[in-house]
């Protein structure tokens, strides 16, 4: 039994009550109090819960304004089904109302029973719409919320997922883990200042937990969750009752100022790892908006706003689902109609990716200005591949340790010659390999598709790029860097069309392919390459610019050409020019950017973020500006036409902090 809110009413004097029951019949039953009266029960609808050895519903919400009831099994399934007006009408048509229209129960509740089973064949026996079997474990779903339209369950798997409804089926649009240990969630409050609380157990304590301060605000010990219980919250006074060894409890905590001001909020528990510019956002009566994702140690994802008016940085959506550090982004640009759309792979430790589609659009109501919607796409992890081998015990396992250490995204990979759904994306691995990835939006599919150990020591760069000759071809080239300092460039059309083949006829299932030996090597540092950029020239020539742990700066110039001989069809690249500039900075370079074919930028570990006029046989300093992010990480920059057609360039500095500049 459960009882139910219904939307419209006050729950002072109706509610719905929910009774599974044999076979996995569930019955929805309208219940109207009335003072000094029995309450008047009417019979709404019957519902068959799928198969399973624990049958029977946990909890449901309405949504009245579709005609639809979400509800959650012991199983931890959820279920969608109808209950629209004709049900209601079937009902009242029947006389389903203890044998008689708006008929009231007179007596005690044995006259109900008989007659709801004597009547509730008129019924029909409503069939889901929608399951998504097993969603939150074998534990169960603790609770189903609706607000602002999206769905939110809960379960004692240790997470929430946040729904959608599309043509009447269930989609999940992303999980979220709102702290380290919380592995039974109960329910979730969305307060009237915007936090959302997390109410359930840790060990024998409850615990409310705030999403907005990542913190909990209280820890009450009761003696776990299999208990009866109750909270509730309000300006004055928070009250928490429960049942312990027979007796009621009650936990009355009264609303004290608070001594502590919130001087800076933090974006992330630890440092941040990586940083990307999505985009601009513009928002009627407001400066714009530069819409920014961060990756950190703290195992999250945050996609953020960022106004250079208001000096601050908020956050409007946090991504949760990786289990290791988040090393690296990357991310493709989607169709812009509505707002700011970007499809973005996040990726780390323990050899995970992660792929979301954001699409950032204006929101006046917000404090922000601005709304992100989040679908989780596809993972990948390759300890999963390696549990689907066949023979596997002969094989050895992948390094657990394995992480990813830079991402980047194939550009255009579909032609209106050769279209294809897939995306591809290229990964820099520290057990020493060069990954590409196919991703399939639609079925939701990321697959490894070729791979490559020539570097025989771990990967940490890595940049596609593609070459358009006068007569249309295309060739899709990949430039990796690794710790010995030494950057290979590749040519990877091949193994990517093998890819789309094999991926149509095997239906999204293949063995990964081996990757050609590199075009070129170049051993442009005596240590590692920690950034690397590639910027094509009005000529059609590429600059590539790195930096390595030991200071330096390398820039080469490059140009590709067609093979000459018996490979008259391959690739051939040539480096046309080489600049090198020992000890350029005084620790390592992290960020590194051609802005113009003469101009050039870096970011290193000293705090000094230098300008660089770049000639035919060095690199001359031109200015060096002092940024105040210790211990930097990663630098992403992009260009601005100012009014008065000035060009402006940006850049955003991560480390133990953010910085734009």
């Amino acid at each position: 039994l459960s009882w139910v809110a219904r939307p419209g009413l006050s729950p002072d004097t109706a509610a719905a009550l929910l009774a599974s029951g044999p076979d996995g019949e569930m019955l929805w039953l309208d219940i109207t109090h009335r003072p000094g009266q029995a309450p008047w029960v009417r019979l709404m609808g019957r519902y068959l819960l799928p198969p399973c050895k624990q049958r029977w519903h946990t909890c449901a919400a309405f949504l009245l304004q579709e005609g639809l009831l979400v509800c959650g099994d012991r199983r931890g399934s959820l279920i969608l089904f109808p209950c629209s007006s004709s049900s209601r009408s079937a009902a009242e048509s029947t006389s389903i109302v203890n044998g008689g229209t708006d008929a009231i129960v007179e007596d005690s509740s044995n006259e109900l029973e008989p007659s709801c089973l004597l009547h509730k064949g008129a019924l029909p026996l409503e069939s889901p719409l929608s399951v998504l079997f097993g969603l939150h474990g074998k534990t169960g779903v603790t609770s189903v919320t609706i607000h602002r339209g999206y769905i939110y369950s809960t379960g004692r798997d240790g997470v929430y997922r946040q729904l959608r409804l599309q043509d009447q089926q269930l989609e999940v649009l992303q999980k979220h883990r709102p702290c380290k240990g919380l592995q039974w969630i109960e329910e979730l409050q969305f307060t009237s200042d915007g936090d959302l609380l997390v109410l359930g157990f840790h060990a024998d304590n409850f615990v409310v937990w705030s999403s907005r301060t990542g913190e909990n605000i209280h820890c009450i010990p009761c003696g776990g969750g299999h208990r009866s219980w109750s909270y509730c919250s309000s300006p004055l006074a928070e009250v928490f009752t429960f049942i312990k060894s027979g007796d009621v409890m009650l936990y009355h905590c009264e609303a004290e100022p608070c001594e502590q001001q919130l001087l800076l909020a933090s974006l992330h528990g630890r440092e941040i790892t990586c940083v990307r510019r999505l985009g601009a956002v513009e928002v009627p009566g407001h400066p714009t908006f530069n819409v920014f994702v961060t990756g950190s140690e703290d195992t999250t994802a945050c996609v953020l706003v960022l106004s250079e008016n208001s000096r601050a940085a908020v956050p409007l959506a946090r991504l949760s689902d990786h289990i290791s550090s988040v090393r690296t982004l990357a991310f493709a640009m989607g169709p812009g109609d509505e707002g700011l759309s970007a499809l973005l792979f996040s990726a780390g430790g323990r050899a995970q990716i992660e792929c979301y589609r954001l699409l950032c659009t204006e929101d006046t109501v917000s404090e922000s200005a601005v709304t992100c919607q989040v679908v989780h796409v596809a993972s990948h992890r390759l300890d999963e591949h390696w549990e689907r081998k066949k023979n596997r015990h002969k094989l050895v396992k992948m390094d657990p340790e394995t992480r990813y250490m830079s991402l980047s995204v194939v550009p255009e990979t579909s032609t209106k010659q050769l279209p294809t759904p897939w995306k591809f994306l290229a990964a820099a691995c520290s057990d020493g390999s060069v990954r590409i990835f196919g991703l399939l939006e639609g079925a939701q599919k990321l697959v490894l598709v070729a791979e490559s150990f020539h570097h025989q020591r771990c990967v940490l760069k890595v940049e596609a790029f593609l070459h358009t000759w006068a007569g249309g071809e295309r060739r899709h080239l990949l430039c990796t860097a690794a710790t010995d300092g030494s950057i290979a460039f590749w040519d990877i059309t091949g193994p990517i069309m093998d890819a789309v083949d094999a991926l149509h006829q095997a239906e999204g299932e293949m063995q990964p392919l081996a990757l050609d030996t590199p075009l070129v090597t170049i051993m442009a540092h005596s240590c590692g390459v920690n950034s690397l950029h590639i910027r094509e020239t009005p000529e059609g020539q590429y600059q590539v610019a790195s930096g390595s742990d030991d200071g330096s700066i390398h820039v080469c110039l490059l140009e590709v050409a067609l093979g000459r001989g018996e490979a008259a069809a391959g690739t051939c690249l040539q480096v046309l020019e080489r600049v090198s500039r020992p000890c350029a900075h005084a620790a390592h370079v992290m960020g590194i950017r051609v802005l113009q074919p003469d101009l050039l930028l870096s970011a290193s570990v000293d705090q000094c973020l230098t300008l660089w006029n770049q000639h035919p046989d060095e690199l001359v300093p031109l200015s060096t500006t002092f940024f105040h992010v210790p211990d930097l990480a990663e630098m992403d920059c992009w260009e601005e036409v100012e009014a008065g057609r000035e060009l402006r360039y940006y850049c955003v500095l991560c480390g133990r902090g953010l910085e734009l500049l």
